[in-house]
């Protein structure tokens, strides 16, 4: 039997019943009733019968049950349940021999009368048991010396989910322990929290302790999935990988729908998203890797109940889609409101206090279109499918993922409302145009910043990044062209974060912040921090020393523990030199054949110090010679346990005096640098919500600045957008029910390929589409639907030209699947998408239905399809209908806006073949014979079938040739379009160079771009071309340092000239002019280096105007890297013509 506690007392139930029935509530129709006295007698006797078993022991064992009493309460019961359930999923041999060993009367799991079992107070067992009751659902590790170790049911967890070895083997003994080494904790975390555990972590007070005493400990922080453990990264000298946020979902049923509701403990925010249907639901499901799910009690009471009278809740109808999503993962129940209680749950699964407040970041779903369906996202690649292009691939450069990827998949699940559309258009259209050179972008999670700055934990590495982001902030503020998108950025930033912050204080307070961590943080390029350096003194020793904490804090701010350090480390400079050096002179001086004396100064890096180490340098009669006085205070070398080291470390009272007194001096520097960057996170603390709408704004700008760049380099466009009217009682404006898209070609096909076949929709009503098998239906329905969901979401399209209304739902359904799980055949499948689509199908949606009823007999399917039309048809939507059931046309359907629409054929040697075209009219030839001969089926197979369709249907055959308008050659229109590389933008963190540098830089460049000026316009009015007038103004745009070339160089000549760090030149010509910057970047030293370029019309003018300069500048007194170039180019060495070359107007 299963025991559970309840509030009032305890019930018990079949063992066989996993606890998520044990969570549930009772259905409705029962009352809450008293405990019954019995019960609660029963588990008092339960205790009672182990006291009396365990009293039959040792007066020992007597001893420690006393003081196990007061821990078996409850609230553990039910934790402990929770565990011993997650205990019988353990499957490695190791973990269900240790399993066997638990003891489930207290939360870690000890049975008391094995080794090591007892939970005494004041034992380390009885201390690590505090902790566990403070967070019993996370495992607890804690630090012992230099292991993290874990007792109980947590070792179990280790050993199975961590691939640790059990502590002691597995000897019956013992209770199970477990544990990693220090070094290792970073993984192991991760194995944890990748397996959905969360991980509580204790830490030691390090530093000396009196004799005979423990260690005091304290919860150092936690480790959740989503949520990795930063305790201790301000002092480190690296950065730490930071995964998107895991947040805790709830999902509920109101009248509206569905309802889902996402908190995130990270951020102390939470959203809620009412009127949903089950596919958009389960779409979210799919795409949100979530920590812990939540189901409210709703859910049970509107499915099936009033008709079979079970509790199993989405057999039939409604809700099984969920339900198959929820049934295979593990959640559990809750009631009462569905905000609220969720955030309780969440307070008491993370351990919070019930005074902590959660920010609500919901953005009204009012007058936005409706999230895209489960069948939708999947079917055009939105959520990853095998199989199905991704449309996430196709829209940014292969080099661009993470947090600019993931709001670009967001915006495509949840398209954004007119306004917002419009702002993104609005601004990519200012990408597109914009000459001047743009921001890396960096990308900083706003989760990250959060928690490292609410724990104090943020390091230099985080706030020079921090820094960055700021100072690109306030760069395209102060850049005429990028202060327009900067201001247009506010809105689609506001609603990804759910902050409403004015323009003018956003920018004043990044200038702020920005300042503040300038006048703290030691910036690259400051020299006046440099590590200790003495002859007689190893190297290595210093820079292990002092690099933890220099380089950090300017100095100004720790100038009394810089000069300190300094004189510490001085003086034990001159104790090595005083007591070591006469010893390595002598040793040095004297001459003897092999196993002569033999000594020299090292450093021992284990023990941090610098001692003396050598043999037979003793000398064999004391004669006063030089060096025997420093020979006589030598002592052997000593470890911090007072140990020897070994035979050959010598040391002085004099060294060990400097030691201690440098090392002393280097920790107080230290604990000072920790003290500035934790104070420096305090004081940005208070502009969080500026950090994280910055941070947000830079990733939406990297976002949309790749699009642009991908979207040019494939050709695409901008629609004309629809305005949005929603009102039923309202008729579109400006043809806002009316979509027109000219050269549409499939998005996952680059037309530079030529593979492309484009198509023109003229679409103001519904269409049934016929067509063979192979035809193009299937990639017509795709691409009209991400060309319309692109076009909702204000990004380009795959288009010559595009008019896309605002559809308030973009709806696909293609083929369907059963599913097993839910007891459902394909059809059922279907219908259950198809109810969706129409109930929620408005005369402002676009719906798009692939061979509607495929999975049922023909006649019943072609009815129901007929109705199916006639529906969508009243509504007054627009869309898409194909089927290969043609006796749809001999129904008397009732339409009025229906058109019928063909996927062309033609006849080439008597054999139809397809043209992948849309055209008028109906298409009755299927290409089912020749789809089947070429996938392989056997020729007899096939003349049979042709047999028997001849005999029964020939009519229909026959019937079906007369359609002259199927007989239409259309060539395949192919565009050919020049490619360039994917664009790219790198993350490094880099720091802006010292003032005087940058000044004198600044000066070479304008130096530079007067001789350029002069040159080429010089050469060009020489020719006397009127053609090349254009050219005369010649237009030189700077790429500073973290900065790259705008998205309007793809695809365009450009002459390029590199400020190499040796202050020599380079000049060069691409079509690639990113490209061409991130590899001249990549070599070692050029990573800091600017450039200067200019566009002009052609490949060829380019390469003349290269060579030029090539030969020119010199004569200016500029040194260039690359002279030889000049004397090797087919072009520029003579007079320059332009006949051929085409000036873009």
């Amino acid at each position: 039997m299963y025991w559970l506690a309840t509030r009032n007392g305890v019930v018990a139930l079949p063992r066989c019943r996993p606890l998520a029935l044990l969570l549930r509530p009772p259905p409705r129709r029962c009352t809450s009733v008293a405990p019954s006295p019995i019960l609660i007698g029963q588990f008092r006797r339960i205790l009672c019968f182990k006291e009396q078993k365990v009293l039959r022991g040792s007066r020992k064992t007597t001893k420690k049950l006393s003081a196990l009493s007061n821990y078996v309460d409850e609230r553990a019961v039910s934790n402990i349940l929770w565990w011993k359930e997650r205990m019988q999923m353990c499957r490695k041999p190791s973990t269900v021999q240790l399993v066997k060993r638990l003891d489930y009367s207290n939360l870690l799991g000890l049975d008391v009368n094995l080794k090591n079992g007892s939970l005494k107070e004041g034992t380390l067992n009885w201390e690590i048991l505090q902790f566990k009751s403070k967070f019993p659902h996370e495992v607890l590790l804690c630090r012992v010396g230099d292991f993290y170790e874990a007792l109980g049911i947590d070792a179990c967890v280790l050993v199975e989910y961590a691939g640790l070895n059990p502590f002691g083997g597995l000897r019956s003994d013992s209770i199970p322990r477990a544990g990693c080494p220090v070094v290792n904790l970073r993984q192991t975390l991760d194995d944890l929290t990748r397996n959905g555990f969360s991980v509580c972590i204790v830490e030691e007070v390090q530093g000396p302790t009196q004799a005979r005493s423990r260690k005091g400990r304290f919860i150092s922080g936690h480790a959740h999935p989503g949520s990795p453990y930063v305790f201790g990264l301000v002092g480190v000298d690296h950065d730490l990988d930071f995964p998107e946020p895991m947040p805790v979902v709830g999902i509920s049923r109101s009248a509206r729908g569905y309802c889902i509701n996402f908190v995130l403990e990270t951020m102390k925010t939470y959203s809620s998203e009412d009127g949903l249907t089950e596919e958009a639901l389960v779409a979210k499901l799919r795409t949100s890797r979530y920590h812990h799910l939540f189901l409210h009690t709703s859910l049970r009471n509107n499915f099936s109940d009033s008709i079979t009278g079970t509790c199993r809740w989405g057999e039939f109808g409604e809700g099984g889609l969920l339900w198959g999503e929820c049934s295979g993962r593990h959640f559990e129940w809750f009631e009462g409101n569905p905000v609220s209680e969720l955030l309780s749950k969440v307070k008491d699964l993370y351990g919070l206090d019930n005074e902590v407040a959660f920010r609500n970041v919901t953005v009204s779903s009012e007058n936005r279109p409706h999230p895209l369906s489960l069948g939708t996202a999947t079917q055009i690649g939105a959520i990853p499918t095998e199989g199905i292009p991704c449309l996430l691939k196709v829209l940014l450069p292969s080099n661009c993922s993470g947090l600019p990827a993931l709001y670009v998949r967001d915006l495509l699940l949840n398209p954004p409302s007119y306004d917002i559309s419009s702002t993104i258009q609005a601004t990519c259209r200012l990408m597109s145009s914009i000459t001047c050179s743009i921001p890396e972008f960096t990308c900083v999670s706003p989760a990250k910043l959060v928690k490292l700055l609410e724990l104090r934990e943020a390091n230099h590495i985080e706030f020079c990044r921090i820094k960055n982001v700021l100072d690109e902030i306030l760069h395209m503020h102060k850049n005429p062209e990028l202060g327009k998108i900067l201001k247009l950025l506010m809105d689609p930033t506001w609603v990804a974060t759910g902050l409403k912050i004015e323009f003018e204080t956003f920018v004043n307070e990044c200038e702020s912040a920005s300042e503040r961590i300038g006048e703290m943080i030691s910036l690259d390029g400051e020299h006046d921090q440099n590590l200790s350096s003495f002859p007689v003194v190893p190297s290595d020793f210093f820079e292990d020393m002092e690099s933890s904490w220099k380089g950090r804090i300017k100095r100004i701010h720790i100038e009394e523990a810089f000069a300190e350090v300094e004189k510490a480390a001085e003086a034990l400079s001159l104790a090595v030199t005083e007591d070591f050096m006469p010893i390595v002179t002598r040793i040095k001086a004297t001459t003897a054949p092999l196993g002569g004396p033999k000594g020299e100064i090292l450093y021992a890096r284990e023990h941090e110090a610098v001692w003396f180490k050598g043999k037979r340098f003793a000398p064999a009669v004391w004669a006063g010679t030089p060096g025997e006085e420093q020979i006589k205070q030598l002592k052997p070398a000593i470890d911090s346990k007072g140990r020897k080291v070994g035979e050959e470390w010598f040391t002085t009272m004099k060294v060990e005096d400097a030691l201690t007194r440098y090392h002393e001096a280097g920790a107080k520097a230290k604990t000072k640098v920790l003290e500035l960057l934790r104070e420096l996170s305090s004081d940005l603390q208070a502009k969080i919500n500026i950090l994280v709408f910055a941070s947000m704004l830079l990733v939406i700008a990297k976002a949309l600045f790749a699009h642009v760049s991908e979207g040019r380099r494939r050709k695409w466009v901008f629609p004309a957008l629809g305005e949005s009217s929603w009102s039923e009682t309202v008729e579109p404006v400006r043809g806002g029910n009316r979509m027109e898209i000219v050269g549409l070609s499939p998005y996952w096909l680059d037309v530079a390929e030529g593979s492309a076949v484009n198509n023109t929709v003229d679409m103001q009503s519904l269409f049934l589409l016929t067509g063979p098998n192979g035809g193009g239906k299937s990639s017509l329905l795709r691409s009209i639907c991400a060309a319309a969901l692109l076009g909702v979401c204000g990004f380009m399209v795959p288009a010559q030209s595009a008019s896309i209304p605002y559809f308030n739902s973009i709806m696909l359904h293609m083929k369907s699947y059963d599913s097993p799980a839910d007891g459902k055949s394909s059809f059922q499948v279907e219908m259950a998408e198809i109810r969706s689509i129409v109930s929620a199908a408005t005369k402002r949606s676009l719906v798009l239905v692939d061979e509607i009823c495929r999975g049922t007999e023909t006649a019943k399917g072609t009815c129901i399809a007929g109705s199916i039309v006639e529906t969508l048809d009243t509504i007054g939507c627009l869309g898409i209908i194909s089927t290969h059931l043609h006796g749809v046309f001999s129904l008397p359907l009732n339409t009025k806006n229906t058109v019928h629409k063909a996927m062309g054929t033609i006849y080439v040697d008597g054999q139809p073949k397809p043209t992948w075209k849309l055209m008028d009219g109906i298409c009755r030839e299927s290409l089912a014979f020749e789809t089947a001969k070429k996938e392989g089926i056997p020729e007899t197979i096939i003349e049979r079938a042709q047999g028997l369709y001849r005999s029964v249907y020939v009519t229909e055959v026959i019937g079906g040739k007369i359609d002259s308008k199927l007989v239409e050659f259309c060539s395949m229109g192919f565009n050919n379009f020049d490619r360039s590389q994917s664009q790219s933008s790198s993350a490094r963190v880099q720091i802006l160079e010292g003032t005087s540098s940058v000044n004198s830089m600044e000066v070479l460049q304008k130096e530079v771009e007067s001789a350029i000026t002069l040159i080429c316009q010089k050469k060009l009015i020489e020719l006397g071309n009127e053609r090349t007038s254009q050219l005369t103004d010649i237009q030189c745009i700077p790429i500073h340092v973290r900065e790259q070339p705008p998205p309007s160089t793809v695809g365009a000549s450009c002459v390029y000239v590199i400020f190499r760090p040796d202050r020599k030149l380079y000049v060069g010509q691409t079509d690639d002019l990113e490209g061409r910057v991130r590899k001249h970047r990549s070599k070692e030293g050029m990573q800091k280096a600017n450039f200067l370029y200019f566009i002009v019309p052609g490949k060829s003018l380019a390469c003349q105007l290269e060579t030029l300069l090539i030969n020119q500048l010199p004569n200016q007194g500029f040194h260039l890297s690359n002279v030889a170039d000049g004397k090797h180019r087919n072009f520029g060495t003579s007079d320059i013509s332009l006949e051929g070359v085409t000036i873009c107007p």
